[in-house]
């Protein structure tokens, strides 16, 4: 059977990490095909858009926060190019972030990631309870501290996805809106795919943006099957009245009872807020328990929050990593390469995951800011000579 279609590149998944790729392949000269039922759809539809370089800081991802810095500050402009190839407002706001503490435990945690903040030379301001309600008057009178971050942006995912699908068409991306069921190999080298309809989709390279359903092409072999898993998140939606506005100004984050809650306001009127962390496979069932522990902590932290319209309740799936970090460029098998496993910052590494898969499909070569994230870090090889 001769394939259907053949392209130099071919992107299988077609959430924001997919489109970027093929809208940066295609600036590129490549001949360009993204499969996917449904693209601009995945987790996307469900993120908040938070771009947190500094207050999504965690011991022990001090390589994840260069790769994170270096896309925030491509941000600006690639929203601005994003704007002027699609006319679409993508929601991106430079309003930054306030992270407080409830209570003294709380408070003593975040003075921790101050500090580890201000080691690795990020900047954050350090505010007492009055100032943080100063700035955000909604706030819960008993807040105890906090860290204003003005670097920390936000974006609405939303929009961001549509501008990319037309971003993608009108730099001649060709749309396959079918699953792809199958890699398939020729003579020892990845060559395309088999949809669903039993279409053969040929290509000189394949990237592998699944999202959290990377792992599960049928067809990769098992050693380099990426070792993708889905994490749920459960978000909720509300408008605030035109009344109440502005409701907050800027993103305000907290930890409550060991539990991350966030709060992103949109100028639309929207609030976003989440989100859950849960271990639970492929489910994506919005529980009471989910909506009423967001709603619980978003009210300790913003009690008039209970008077607003619910208007949306959602849960998505991350694609989490064993490190939490991307998984970028080429595998162990020939002509195969991935762009997922973003866990939580998808959204965040948009342009610089577009710009190393472009710089990678062109050269062969990671550029120097995305070499950790390598694939192969996780090949049975590499695992091998670590333990030794």
């Amino acid at each position: 059977m001769s394939p259907t279609h053949t392209s130099d590149v071919l992107v299988v998944g077609g959430g924001i990490i997919g489109l970027v790729t093929a809208w940066r392949a295609a600036q590129r000269g490549f001949a360009t095909a993204v499969v996917d039922p449904d693209p601009g759809g995945g987790a996307a539809q469900v993120a908040a858009g938070m771009l947190a370089a500094v207050t999504e800081l965690h011991y022990g991802e001090q390589t994840l926060l260069g790769l994170n810095l270096a896309s925030a500050r491509r941000y600006p402009d690639f929203a601005a190019e994003l704007t002027e190839a699609t006319g679409h407002d993508l929601g991106y706001r430079r309003c930054g972030t306030l992270a407080v503490a409830l209570d003294a435990d709380d408070r003593a945690q975040l003075r921790e990631l101050h500090a580890l903040q201000r080691r690795s030379g990020l900047e954050s301001e350090w505010l007492n309870g009055r100032e943080c309600r100063r700035l955000e008057p909604m706030l819960a009178p008993g807040v105890r501290g906090g860290l204003r971050v003005d670097g920390d942006h936000q974006i609405d995912p939303r929009r961001l996805a549509k501008a990319l699908v037309v971003a993608c068409e009108r730099a001649g991306v060709v749309f396959h809106r079918v699953w792809a069921e199958r890699l398939f190999l020729v003579r020892g080298r990845a060559a395309g795919v088999v949809t669903r309809d039993g279409a053969e989709l040929a290509a000189g390279q394949i990237v592998l943006a699944g999202g959290s359903l990377s792992g599960q092409l049928a067809g990769v072999p098992d050693d380099v099957l990426p070792p993708v898993r889905p994490v749920k998140g459960q978000v909720l939606r509300l408008t605030v009245p035109k009344r109440y506005a502005p409701f907050l100004s800027r993103t305000v984050r907290a930890v409550v009872r060991g539990s991350q809650i966030y709060l992103v306001p949109r100028e639309s009127g929207e609030l976003v807020v989440g989100a859950t962390s849960e271990e639970l496979g492929w489910d994506t069932t919005v529980t009471a328990g989910g909506v009423y522990e967001l709603l619980r902590d978003a009210h300790e932290l913003v009690p008039g929050i209970t008077e607003l319209p619910l208007t949306e309740t959602r849960a998505g799936l991350r694609p989490g990593s064993p490190d939490n970090a991307p998984l970028l460029g080429p595998t162990e098998l020939d002509g195969l390469l991935l762009a997922t496993g973003h866990f939580r910052n998808g959204v965040l590494l948009t342009p610089v995951t577009g710009d190393a898969m472009a710089h990678v499909l062109t050269t062969g070569e990671l550029p120097d800011e995305a070499r950790p994230f390598t694939p192969r870090r996780f090949s049975t090889a590499v695992l091998t000579e670590q333990s030794a």
